[in-house]
């Protein structure tokens, strides 16, 4: 009930404004990079005039699914026009049922539609749910693909010790349900294959969580003593199996090579003193871009002529240099400095085709 007086409050003190929508985030409220995705939001949310409200669900995804019955249980003229909401768990079929029944737009961003054996069918877009309006996805495959390109390749430098000729590699990925987390294992296995002389040794899920990756990693290499490359599906995965190489007396970026994705600031602290070799990140944006389309649809702009379900490239693989330039501008997750009307088709109405490429902000 307190939640509801919450969000019911937080709605009426908000000056009326022409659109608003709310995320719900799927990330916990102190977690770098779902508090990198908002504050990128909230960033595009002022330049195009939003009312931005965003609800996190701590990730939990049961409480995803009650943000979604809180919003439909405010009182009509209190909802908002539109809800962002990203498809992990393969939460999605059950938000979409919530929002069509009660008439409210909704839209995937981070993670769309998922065709996953056993996941119920919803379709496609402004079909058989005629208010889920779109999709807009990071290409999560690159992310996995980039990062373990990179890490293999590390290895082949530093010469590590090969099995049978192959350079032996672990894997730390996200969760088992959420598109994006299969998304970017498929590109690391793919990158494996390319290679040719790496063996994946094997492949484990650690729920984007440090703490059960460094447990995992503690039995990893005491089950296969050989490895010394080590790819996570996030940082804060990486980290943890980092964390786990140290309890051995080894020294992550010397003798042994991890990867990560996302753009923390001890992520690109940690690539920038090389103990972590690899990080690829930038994929946050996804929020704020799935603002630009919102509101250029919302002012007549169907994005339709695109695609209803848009898959970019939004990953970019950081460097010294780039990851420095991140740090630079928007260490203090400040994006006020970026001008999302730029991006805007509504602002810019010789814009045909909508550039999402992350590189383009550094």
């Amino acid at each position: 009930m307190r939640r509801m007086l919450a969000l019911l409050l937080c709605c009426l003190s908000l000056p009326a404004m022409a659109l608003s929508v709310t995320f719900i985030n799927p990330g916990k409220h102190d977690e770098v990079y779902w508090l990198t995705a908002t504050r990128a939001m909230e960033a595009a949310a002022s330049d195009l005039g939003i009312r931005l409200q965003v609800l996190y669900a701590e990730r939990e995804h049961p409480r995803a699914l009650a943000l979604a019955r809180q919003i439909i249980a405010l009182p009509a003229a209190q909802r908002p026009d539109y809800v962002v909401f990203s498809n992990d768990y393969g939460t999605a079929p059950e938000l979409l049922r919530l929002f069509e029944a009660a008439g409210i737009r909704s839209f995937m961003a981070f993670s769309g539609r998922d065709d996953q054996p056993g996941q119920p069918a919803i379709g496609l877009p402004r079909m058989h749910f005629r208010h889920w309006l779109g999709s807009l996805e990071p290409r999560a495959e690159d992310a996995g693909y980039l990062t373990a390109r990179a890490l293999i390749e590390r290895g082949r430098r530093a010469g590590l010790p090969r099995v049978n000729g192959k350079l032996p590699l672990l894997a730390i990925g996200g969760d088992r349900s959420t598109p994006s987390s299969l998304l970017r294992s498929e590109g690391m296995r793919r990158a494996v294959t390319e290679a040719g002389d790496v063996v994946l040794l094997q492949e484990v899920y650690a729920g984007w969580n440090q703490q059960r990756a460094e447990e995992q990693g503690g039995w990893l290499f005491r089950r296969y003593p050989q490895a010394r490359l080590l790819w996570a599906g996030n940082d804060l995965m990486a980290f943890g199996a980092m964390d786990a190489w140290r309890q051995r007396g080894g020294q992550p970026g010397k003798d042994a090579f991890f990867s990560g994705i996302n753009t923390s600031a001890q992520a690109l602290a940690a690539l920038r003193d090389d103990s972590l070799s690899v990080l690829a990140g930038g994929h946050f944006i996804a929020g704020a871009w799935s603002l630009v389309m919102l509101y250029d649809y919302h002012h007549g702009r169907d994005f339709a002529d695109e695609g209803l379900e848009l898959v970019r490239p939004m990953f970019t693989l950081f460097n010294d240099r780039s990851a420095a330039q991140f740090m630079q501008r928007y260490g203090k997750l400040d994006f006020s400095r970026v001008d999302f009307r730029r991006y805007s088709k509504q602002h810019n109405p010789g814009l045909r085709r909508y550039n999402f490429d992350f590189r383009q902000l550094l």
